[in-house]
């Protein structure tokens, strides 16, 4: 993870050093070099992953001498993402979004204990259909839309024995397949409130400033700017809804035609065209990926 990237530019190896030094921990080498289980569990992978977004980023603005505000008009990112973009905005110190990182991914781990919650993949339904089926699987214990990713891709997440009673709430509903996710804890839910606390507490001692970019934010799928405003939802965002198909919208509605994915896999680029056919998506993950990139702006 990152190695290529690591290998090529010296910018890429002075942000893995920063983010090491922020946590005091030998996280590039675990991303190197592994072990796998290690480095999935969340307190290890969310910093990664910021730590390569925020890596091709600063190798476009200092190696391709591109500035952000240059190439991009917005800034979002998915979950944990949104720290990312932060962080490549300016908003976040590297080490700040690091540290933060890591207590989010413990935060979330210790909420719930491992086996009760759960998550689920809901294909082929939208938003309003899917909330219908939580409501109704609930009986008592906690499901809710978690992420809404667009193209008919719904992300639920609870209690275990409400998540799977939601699949079969959903099918009912037109859902063609339900999926139990393999993920440590059930994210962006209300059991995520211990987690959510944590992460109040913790952005109070942190300086953010106003992005150079504006944020659009998971909660809100519209831009904010305002360092207290993007805080309150750092916060809401641990037990919220991940509004990714109406940010998309939005940053089309702002006049954005492409969606530049910087970091770790496809994902984000893959739900573009799903979400709306006449928009680009694009996946910067490998030098070669940066040099064709930066040939065409």
């Amino acid at each position: 993870m990152g190695v290529d990237l690591a290998a090529a530019f010296v910018t890429a190896r002075d942000v893995f050093q920063e983010v090491d030094e922020a946590l005091k921990q030998n996280l590039s080498k675990l991303m190197r070099e592994g072990p796998e289980a290690d480095l999935v569990l969340t307190e290890n992978a969310q910093p990664a992953l910021m730590a390569v977004s925020v890596a091709v980023v600063r190798i476009l603005e200092k190696d391709g001498g591109k500035p952000l505000a240059s190439l991009a008009s917005l800034v979002a990112g998915h979950s944990l993402g949104e720290y990312s973009a932060l962080a490549a905005a300016g908003a976040l110190q590297l080490g700040d979004a690091a540290r933060l990182l890591k207590l989010r991914g413990q935060s979330m781990q210790k909420a719930v204990p491992v086996g009760v919650g759960a998550m689920a993949a809901l294909l082929g339904i939208e938003l309003g259909p899917a909330e219908e089926a939580c409501k109704e699987a609930a009986l008592g214990e906690i499901v809710a839309v978690a992420n809404d990713n667009g193209g008919g891709q719904v992300v639920v997440s609870g209690h275990k024995e409400a998540v799977e009673r939601t699949i079969e709430a959903a099918k009912a509903r037109g859902c063609k397949r339900g999926m139990m996710l393999p993920v440590s804890a059930p994210f962006h839910c209300p059991l995520m409130q211990p987690a959510a606390d944590a992460m109040k507490a913790a952005l109070e001692g942190v300086a953010l400033g106003t992005p150079r970019v504006p944020l659009v934010a998971n909660v809100l799928a519209t831009e904010i700017t305002a360092p207290n405003d993007i805080k309150q939802r750092l916060v809401e965002q641990v037990t919220g809804l991940v509004r990714w198909r109406e940010s998309v919208q939005f940053m089309k509605s702002a006049g954005v035609e492409v969606l530049v994915e910087c970091g770790t896999g496809k994902v984000l680029s893959g739900l573009v065209k799903r979400i709306d056919k006449e928009m680009t998506g694009l996946a910067l993950n490998t030098p070669a990926d940066i040099e064709a990139f930066l040939k065409t702006v």
